[in-house]
């Protein structure tokens, strides 16, 4: 399966599938994570997190850039919104190769990192807290875990 769509239908639900998805992640995966501003994104990523066994509490790293979870394996929050133009080396490519899971927020901007597998989540809110999240799989280790999630 290359792609699945979802709807949820609360902020709760969107939380409980992101804790769905960060209980079949494997080390080493790349998240891409698309939506507007309020789409979820982070709700998602703060799923994900308690699917990691993360009890910290997880914000959107918009103004650190970077923020680390310890859980059963390392989640690497990154938010390029602010990197757009910026040419700089930031070191972010050593989080790809870790055994961590790298969850990138606007992407876009950091095109240079994105590696040739990947999951893309796009998020786009609907009516009241109603989310569609498009989840494409870039790789076979994506595509097992699209099957696990549906």
């Amino acid at each position: 399966m290359e792609q699945l769509i979802l709807k949820t239908q609360s902020m709760e639900e969107t939380h409980a599938l992101g804790k769905k998805i960060g209980e079949h992640v494997s080390p080493s995966m790349v998240f891409l994570m698309a939506g507007d501003l309020g789409a979820g994104k982070t709700t998602t990523t703060q799923g994900i997190a308690k699917g990691l066994g993360i009890t910290k509490t997880v914000t959107s790293p918009t103004f650190n850039i970077l923020k680390i979870y310890k859980g059963r394996m390392p989640l690497y929050h990154i938010d390029a919104y602010r990197l757009e133009g910026a040419s700089q080396d930031l070191g972010f490519d050593e989080f790809l190769d870790d055994d961590g899971l790298t969850v990138i927020e606007w992407s876009q901007y950091v095109s240079e990192l994105i590696p040739e597998e990947y999951l893309s989540i796009s998020i786009r809110l609907l009516e009241d807290d109603e989310r569609e999240f498009t989840f494409t799989a870039k790789g076979k280790q994506y595509e097992a875990l699209l099957e696990e999630i549906n």
